[in-house]
């Protein structure tokens, strides 16, 4: 257990209750789905570009990402290269089908080119995918609660667990979004008072961190090797991070339904947009924490690279200063938390339960529904982080989560391809290549990097859907 003042935990617990108390408040007034699960569609750009960053990046990049520069080098910075990229291929060709319907899911697209079959299909893949990666982050916030009270992982999981299922379930996806934005800003601060406090305790400060890292490589970003197993190389950022960010950000439910609560397409492209650019903002200021805990601990040891910046914000940051980014930490996973429970009954909501309960049009009872699978998916992720527990050691969390997240999101970016680009290839075909592809990427993941496994599954899910379509027609 490490040292905790007693201002320390004022700070934490008043922050988290306030939050908790704040998130369900927002909710106040909810009359029916799309209020619960879409904000009303009226949410300002600005709000819904930060949630989404907070959304996609949130603990993992507090804890993890610091790490990764701790381990390694600043290459992991060339990823977001791809990321603006991809985003603004879905803003220019996604986003204006998504705004010619009043769709509720990113897998109702689908449904119109190929059928009510494809949408549940691809909304399965979105459930079990979220779960599996979601619970990832769950974990990875237990570390510091675990470091700083001594409870084992699976009572810090379930704490943080309980106080995110109330404000998800009384506030929606509003209470999402404005606690997104409040914890962004919170662990942004956090970064900042990390790099002031480095120049503080190591001596000859920022210059003789940048200096030492730089005699170690440390300060390299670009890194143009061709080698498919290698994950942070310049064409693995561009190519493999352009294709994850198009999967991700154009067919991941998670993402687009924050973009669907913007008051239309054009607030909807800048909040893309716009997010990609502040994701390589974000990224820089923690690969710079990083190096600093690299040049502090002089390149000691860890049992996981995860550990290392929720330790020195126990040990060294003021009292007071070091219970307020704890708090950020647990409000940064509350949010990714809120943000999958809430997509993922969401999902279950519109493209199981509505058609099957013949309530599409019924706002009341998709509202009564949607809270009933709030709690029933908060359960699963709770689960899976437990689960996750004797699996952690010796990876950083950020980068299975991405892993596991990349593994299907070229099944499901090539399915929206097919829908897009073809008109021959039906409902079938297209299922068939998803479990193609995401097979394919399963079964030869050990021989290439993670960022390269959107690329070459939506290769060949679009192949494989194309070939099948052929071979039905002729077989029709």
């Amino acid at each position: 257990m490490t040292s905790f003042a007693p201002l320390d935990w004022v700070v934490l617990v008043l922050y988290l209750v306030a939050t908790t108390a704040w998130g369900a408040w927002l909710g106040r007034n909810q009359k029916g789905g799309t209020d619960y699960f879409l904000g009303s569609r009226s949410l300002p750009w600005v709000a819904v570009m930060l949630s989404v960053v907070a959304t996609e990046t949130s603990t993992l990049t507090f804890l993890s990402v610091p790490g990764i520069a701790y381990m390694g080098s600043m290459t992991f910075l060339q990823l977001t290269l791809g990321y603006v990229t991809g985003r603004s291929v879905v803003a220019v060709v996604l986003l204006p089908r998504y705004f010619r319907g009043e769709l509720d899911t990113a897998y109702a697209l689908l449904e119109s080119r190929f059928g009510v079959g494809t949408r549940r299909f691809t909304s399965a893949i979105f459930m079990v995918t979220r779960l599996l990666a979601d619970s990832v982050r769950l974990f990875a916030t237990a570390i510091p609660l675990a470091l700083i009270t001594g409870w084992p992982y699976a009572v810090s999981i379930m704490v943080i667990g309980a106080l995110t299922v109330i404000y998800t379930y009384f506030g929606g996806i509003k209470a999402v979004v404005w606690v997104d934005v409040l914890q962004m800003s919170l662990y942004l601060l956090g970064a900042a008072v990390a790099l002031v406090t480095l120049q503080n305790v190591v001596p000859g400060g920022w210059g003789s961190i940048l200096s030492s890292a730089g005699e170690a490589g440390k300060l390299q970003v670009l890194d143009f090797t061709l080698d498919l197993t290698t994950p942070y190389t310049f064409w693995a950022a561009l190519i493999g991070g352009g294709f994850l960010s198009m999967a991700s950000h154009g067919t991941d439910h998670i993402i687009v339904q924050r973009l669907f609560t913007c008051r239309d397409q054009r607030a909807s492209q800048k909040a893309l947009v716009g997010s990609g650019i502040a994701v390589m903002f974000q990224f820089v200021l923690f690969l710079l924490v990083g190096l600093g805990l690299w040049a502090f601990y002089q390149d000691r040891s860890f049992a996981t690279s995860d550990e290392i910046f929720p330790l020195f914000i126990v040990e060294q940051l003021p009292v007071g200063v070091t219970g307020l980014l704890i708090a950020g930490v647990f409000a940064a996973a509350m949010s990714s938390l809120s943000s999958s429970i809430n997509s993922l009954a969401s999902a279950t909501a519109y493209d199981y339960w509505a058609p099957l309960a013949h309530a599409r049009d019924d706002e009341e009872r998709v509202l009564r529904a949607g809270k009933l699978f709030t709690l029933v998916w908060a359960g699963a992720l709770i689960g899976g982080a437990v689960l996750f527990i004797p699996l952690s050691r010796g990876t950083a969390a950020v980068e299975v989560a991405l892993g596991v997240a990349s593994l299907v999101y070229g099944g499901l970016l090539g399915a929206f391809m097919l829908g897009i680009a073809t008109r021959k290839p039906d409902g079938v075909s297209a299922m068939v290549g998803i479990a193609v592809g995401i097979g394919v990427i399963t079964w030869f993941r050990a021989d290439m990097a993670w960022p390269w496994y959107a690329f070459f599954g939506t290769l060949v899910t679009f192949v494989t859907g194309v070939a099948v379509g052929a071979v039905r027609r002729r077989l029709a």
